[in-house]
């Protein structure tokens, strides 16, 4: 018999350890999804928790549990930013001296916390796996610790005392919902949940630019990505990891993948009607219940794993989402280039109630006659039935319209 990496015992050891770091992060209803899903949808808020993710869980129960000759020596650690933050404040609670290799191109706000939390910031590699080598290369010359992200016993025993919340504040949850990445929130919060409530359905979400789970599964082993391109920064882990797959494989009902135009979706839905701002990893089992409501028991619980979202990618996302659900609308209007044309097609779009965000004229386009004009009109409209309700009517003034 084959003796599982992580049991019941270390997880509630691990919630001794954590007492008075963590935060019990608040179960929030969400209607719309309730409504969805057709009964009780509850939102895990770990994005509140210290240093904006779930991360910090798995982090102080590594480091707390170094001898103290091994702590002196410091840690590294590689992470696009949420694990970052999460050893960079466990380190400085535990005194510990910290380096955190994040690849290049990592958000600012996330690099900037980092250091604001005490810890030694190295930029190398473009994706957390390259960061890693670098970050195994150091600790090998420094003699400090490596603190990996997901791939240790006791991170995924910290990451699992979220199961355990999960089930003293949902005590009838029929459903969990959790993003994956590397696999130490999915491992660890399975653990907790199978050992105390085997009926609750375990679910990993991936987005499916960056799955690398389904087919390690699939596969048997943990089968590496060749490539992911994902605006889910927080779960693009090209590898399983070892020590979560065995419990990913033994304990977890299913691992699903969703879009990106759904991620984006999930994170507006998040901002407008939880007030909760979410990273896209972060959304991702809310993704899950926007692109098949129906095949989750509830009441379910979908796991909102971080915050920590840089305000640029905030806003290409949320204008993505609004686009997605229709609300931004795009036309190209061709007209005679005379006085008044624009002023007519304007006029239509005022009637509908769309408002105009930004017009712009083409004339030297070689689909035109030398007596037309293009005009790409962008507006902003109430929702995919309001666009199509806009297009119709410019179309039955007689105008040729396109969507742009």
């Amino acid at each position: 018999m084959v003796v599982p990496a992580v049991v019941l015992d270390d997880v509630l050891a691990a919630r001794e350890l954590l007492r008075g770091v963590a935060r019990r992060t608040p179960l929030e209803g969400s209607r719309p999804l309730s409504e969805a899903v057709g009964g009780p949808v509850h939102l895990k808020c770990e994005n509140l928790q210290r240093a904006g993710s779930f991360k910090i869980r798995g982090a102080y129960t590594r480091i707390a549990r170094l001898p103290a000759h091994e702590r002196a020596l410091g840690v590294v650690a590689a992470s696009a930013g949420n694990h970052a933050q999460g050893v960079a404040l466990a380190a400085s609670l535990l005194g510990a001296a910290a380096t955190v290799v994040m690849p290049v191109g990592a958000a600012i706000p996330k690099v900037e916390a980092t250091r604001a939390y005490g810890a030694e910031v190295v930029l190398a590699g473009t994706t957390v796996d390259e960061a890693l080598d670098v970050a195994r290369e150091r600790a090998a010359a420094t003699g400090a610790s490596l603190i990996h992200p997901f791939d240790h016993q006791d991170v995924v025993a910290g990451q699992g005392t979220l199961g355990l919340e999960v089930l003293e504040q949902c005590p009838d949850v029929r459903t969990l919902l959790v993003c994956t990445g590397g696999g130490g929130l999915l491992a660890g919060t399975a653990v907790a949940v199978k050992a105390l409530r085997p009926d609750v359905r375990v679910v990993g979400v991936q987005a499916a630019a960056a799955a690398a789970w389904p087919g390690s599964l699939r596969a048997g082993r943990p089968v590496a990505l060749p490539r992911m391109a994902t605006m889910a920064d927080g779960i693009a882990v090209g590898r399983p990891g070892e020590v979560p797959f065995g419990l990913v494989r033994d304990l977890v009902d299913e691992v699903v993948t969703v879009q990106e135009a759904t991620l984006s979706r999930a994170l507006l839905l998040c901002l407008e009607r939880a007030k909760l701002v979410v990273e896209p990893a972060g959304a991702a089992a809310v993704a899950a219940l926007l692109e098949d409501p129906g095949r989750y028991e509830p009441p379910v619980v979908a796991v909102l794993s971080g915050g920590n979202v840089d305000p640029l990618l905030m806003v290409r996302v949320l204008r993505h989402g609004l686009a997605v659900a229709g609300r931004y609308l795009a036309v190209r209007v061709r007209l005679l280039d005379r006085a008044g044309s624009l002023a007519g097609v304007l006029q239509e779009v005022a009637a509908t109630g769309a408002s105009v965000l930004e017009v712009e004229h083409v004339r030297t386009d070689s689909r035109l006659s030398v007596d037309e004009v293009e005009a790409v009109v962008r507006l902003e409209t109430r929702g995919a039935e309001h666009a199509e309700e806009v297009v119709a009517r410019l179309r039955a003034a007689g105008h040729v319209v396109e969507r742009a």
